[in-house]
This record gives C-alpha cells, sequence and structure tokens, in this order.
C-alpha cells in the first residue's frame, strides 16, 4: 500500500510490527522510573513532555520556566478541566522553512517549505490521572472532513489553512472517533532528534536485516545503540516485509523505550539535565492555552505515571489497500470495532484486559491450551547449550530468527550439561511470552524462574529436534502477509520494551 505522494516518507509514530527496543531495566512500579511519513516521529517530544515533566515533581520555578518556552495555539478545545478523564489531540507538523540545508541532508529530509502533517494520535487519560492510553490514528484513513468532503485525515491540518489548520484537525477527530479533545498538542520538527539525544540515545535491536538507502540506514539483525538521527532513520524507514505497519511498531517501540529511559534514568534528578531536557522538548512543541497555563496542576497528578500505565492501542482496519475515488490509495477503519475501541477508552477500560470475562467451561468440557497472543516478532530470548553437543546452541539460535523469534545475543552454555529435555525460563510476568516459545519448540519444558527477571531463556537439551512455525491469536502482527485484524492490541510501553 503506497501512494507516490509517499515515496520521500519519513518518520512516523505508532501501530503495529516489527523492531523492538532495548534499554536499561526498568525501575519499580511508582519509582521515577514526504515529506509526510517523516514526521510521525516528531510527536515523541509531546507525549515525552506530558508524561515525564508529571513523573518528575517538579518544583514550581522549573515549570514556570517550561511553561514560558511553550507556545500557545488555538485549536477550538474547551476550556478542559484539569481533573478527570481528558484526551488529547497529539500531532506532528513538519516545518522545515528554518533548516539550513545541511540539517535537511543529514536528516534526510526533502526540501519542501510549508507546513504539513500526517501524524495524529490520541492521548487519554483516565479519571483519576494514573493510566495513560495512546491510540494511533492511521494517516491513510479515508474519513470525511467537516465542510471539506471526504479526504485522508491527515489532510484537515492542511485543508484549514495555517489559523484554522489545528481546529479542523481536532474536529475531524472528534467526529471519526467519538471522543471529546480536550487539549491540543503539536510537535514541530527536529524534536525527535533532539529528544532522543538529549535522554542519551538508545539501544534498538532488529529481529530482520534493515537496508535503507532511502534513510542510509543499514542494519543487520541484533542489537544497535543509535543517537538521534540515526533513530530517526530507524523510525522511518520502511524497508521490511510490511512496510507502513512494521515501521508503526518500530516507532511505538521507541516511545516506549525513550519513556523508559527518561522515567528510570537520572534526567529527572540531575538538575542540569533536566534543564536540558525541558529546553530540548518544550521548545519543539505548541499547546493549546488551557494546557499551557495549568501545566503544573496536570505534571502533579502525572507523577506516579510509569512505563507500566502507559499503554499503546492501534485502530482495528477493515482494509488495508482502499481505493479512492480520487485513485488514492488508503485505509478503511473496521467500523464496529473501533466504536467499541474508542468507547472502551471513553470509559476508562484498561485495554490489555478483556472487555469481558471468558465463559467458564462447562465441567464436562475438555481443557484446552490458552490461545496464544504473543507473536514472535515481539519476542526476544537467549540460547544456552545444555548439552556436550557442539554447535547446538547456533543451530537452535539460527531456526528461531527463522521463524521470527528475536535472538540478539550469541549462544551461551550452561554449567551443567545434562539436560536432556529442552527448558524455557521465564520471569514473572513474561508467561504470555513464553508460551509462544514452547509452542515453537515441540517438548519443551515451561519454568517460572523469578531470577530470569524479565527476561526468556532457551536451554536446549539432547533431544531438541528443531523449531517449528507458530501462530498467534494476533494473526496481523505476526505475519508479513496477514489481513489486518478487527480485533484492536494493546500493550504497555513495558511490554513494549526489547527483553534480554
Amino acid at each position: 500500500m503506497r501512494d507516490r505522494e509517499e515515496e520521500d516518507s519519513g518518520v512516523h509514530v505508532g501501530g503495529d510490527a516489527y523492531g523492538s527496543v532495548r534499554v536499561t531495566p526498568r525501575r519499580e512500579r511508582r519509582s521515577a522510573r514526504g515529506a509526510r511519513s517523516r514526521r510521525r516521529g516528531l510527536v515523541v517530544s509531546g507525549l515525552l513532555s506530558c508524561l515525564v515533566l508529571g513523573g518528575s515533581g517538579v518544583t514550581w520555578g522549573v515549570t514556570t520556566y517550561a511553561t514560558s518556552r511553550i507556545l500557545p495555539i488555538e485549536a477550538g478545545v474547551p476550556e478542559a478541566r484539569s481533573t478527570g478523564a481528558m484526551n488529547i489531540l497529539l500531532v506532528g507538523v513538519d516545518r522545515r522553512d528554518n533548516l539550513t540545508r545541511a540539517q535537511q541532508n543529514q536528516l534526510k529530509l526533502g526540501r519542501e517549505s510549508g507546513q504539513r502533517t500526517d501524524t495524529m494520535m490520541v492521548i487519554h487519560l483516565s479519571e483519576d490521572h494514573r493510566k495513560v492510553t495512546v491510540v494511533s490514528l492511521p494517516r491513510d484513513t479515508w474519513t470525511t472532513i467537516p465542510g471539506k468532503g471526504e479526504h485522508k485525515i491527515n489532510a484537515a491540518y492542511q485543508l484549514g489553512g495555517p489559523k484554522d489548520g489545528p481546529k479542523l484537525a481536532v474536529r475531524t477527530v472528534q467526529n471519526a472517533t467519538g471522543l471529546t479533545i480536550n487539549h491540543y498538542i503539536e510537535v514541530n520538527v527536529l524534536g525527535f532528534v533532539q529528544v532522543v539525544d538529549a535522554l542519551g540515545g538508545i539501544s534498538v535491536c532488529t529481529p530482520v536485516p534493515i537496508n535503507d538507502p532511502k534513510t542510509a540506514l543499514y542494519l543487520q539483525p541484533g542489537t544497535y545503540s543509535l543517537d538521534g538521527v540515526k533513530a530517526l532513520a530507524y523510525a522511518r524507514t520502511r524497508a521490511t516485509a510490511r512496510s507502513d505497519l512494521d515501521r508503526i511498531d518500530r516507532q511505538q517501540q521507541v516511545i516506549s523505550a525513550l519513556l523508559n529511559q527518561a522515567l528510570s534514568g537520572d534526567t529527572l534528578t540531575d538538575p542540569a539535565k533536566f534543564l536540558s531536557f525541558v529546553n530540548t522538548t518544550l521548545g519543539t512543541i505548541r499547546v493549546d492555552d488551557a494546557l499551557r497555563k495549568d501545566l503544573l496542576g496536570l505534571a502533579d497528578q502525572l507523577k506516579d505515571v510509569s512505563t507500566d500505565d502507559v499503554t499503546f492501542a492501534t485502530v482495528p482496519l477493515a482494509d488495508v489497500d482502499h481505493k479512492t475515488p480520487t485513485g488514492e490509495s488508503a485505509v478503511l477503519w473496521d467500523k464496529k470495532a473501533a466504536a467499541e475501541l474508542f468507547r472502551r477508552i471513553a470509559a476508562d477500560e484498561e485495554l490489555t484486559k478483556p472487555a469481558a470475562p471468558s465463559p467458564k467451561p462447562s465441567p464436562t468440557a475438555s481443557p484446552s491450551a490458552p490461545a496464544l497472543t504473543v507473536p514472535p516478532a515481539r519476542i526476544a530470548v537467549k540460547v544456552l547449550n545444555g548439552t556436550t553437543i557442539t554447535g547446538l546452541g547456533a543451530r537452535t539460535r539460527a531456526d528461531l530468527q527463522k521463524i521470527g523469534f528475536m535472538v540478539p545475543d550469541a549462544p551461551g552454555n550452561t554449567s551443567k550439561k545434562d539436560f536432556d529435555k529442552t527448558v524455557i525460563r521465564y520471569g514473572p510476568g513474561r508467561e504470555d511470552s513464553a508460551r509462544t516459545v514452547a509452542a515453537a519448540l515441540p517438548g519443551a519444558e515451561l519454568r517460572l524462574v523469578d531470577s530470569v527477571g524479565d527476561g526468556i531463556e532457551v536451554i536446549v537439551g539432547s533431544k531438541y529436534a528443531g523449531a517449528k512455525k507458530v501462530t498467534v491469536k494476533d494473526a496481523a502482527a505476526a505475519s508479513p502477509s496477514a489481513t489486518p485484524s478487527a480485533t484492536p492490541t494493546a500493550r504497555t510501553a513495558t511490554q513494549n520494551i526489547c527483553k534480554k
């Protein structure tokens, strides 16, 4: 699904598919822990501004300074209260008029002038402001723009013009989702690069090779430390099997890594680093005046938010290659499933939990194994050879990579060499991922081991007979050729972070 208009596309945040991110282990809960597509990653700085500023427990002085750094914008949102559930529209805007030729070349951006947007994310804060849900709205969504007819949703800002673009974007999103937008955040170009660099860069691990001359990104499967410019290239590339769908998920995981890095590092406790972060992040955004005036109140209410409390979701799609009357390629939402998604968001329901309890099996029903829910592309494992068979660890690693698992590190060896059966060791909270690994290794034994932490280890036994391809419930996330799923996928920021 490619339009000619996005052949030089770039960064984008939100969605489904390949690629993961590794950062330092998270701290315990409640601790301080194209021209079109290339703008998508810029929304990271806006999201971090909301969450990190709140998570820092900043003082009046710093917050007053931070407020002065943000420019107000008229977006037609109501004078929203600072308490209770609220929805924030986060929009990424591409302004390159003030970039030098060298900056444009370094970032692999075009030289078009003007202002465009195609990144839209709805951030929902729960009633008690202790949970955050982020929903990415696909840029190619075919929808009705008030007063303008049917267009892609990303056209709303441009059709509204310099003055009314934000207002029309807000109205369009409200009509499409049924949610009331209470606040508006607009993020400028370079924000993504600057935020990554301000946090000291990120590490990413990709399970598939990336060979993208457009972004000058060339990676073999493995783990890499990236600065802001390289992270931008990683976030914007479409050079994997599912193109935009792969890119969406990579960028969603990049946000998770950045949040974790900011909340768990010393950025928030070191005054110099925090001031630098504030200068870098807030200088790239504009917000509605009501939010700008009450930044301190909102920040104080978000001070306990952790990566466990931030959930990312995608809009269920019915058609990923809809041909419009104008000849464009667009996407259509699954109206029923999308309506249910936004109903649950408005009702403050946790998307990572089932919408309703599953029916209890009858006493005579035979038990069946629960369906697999985590695809191999989401799972990183460590392989250890538990035998005296030379090369068995390397062979197992290759087998697992071939069917989609991430095995970024070379295989190791256990001290004991008498493992007969293959053993899968997993830490607390990783049972769903471990079951997927077990399904791929017939005859393997599952063991919950607290000392493994967030990781999953495969200790290969002498009876190892190879790995087989597995199918998960969310087929769209597991297979590049899968058709779109009407069931919305949702994961916490913690789950999005690549585990060792």
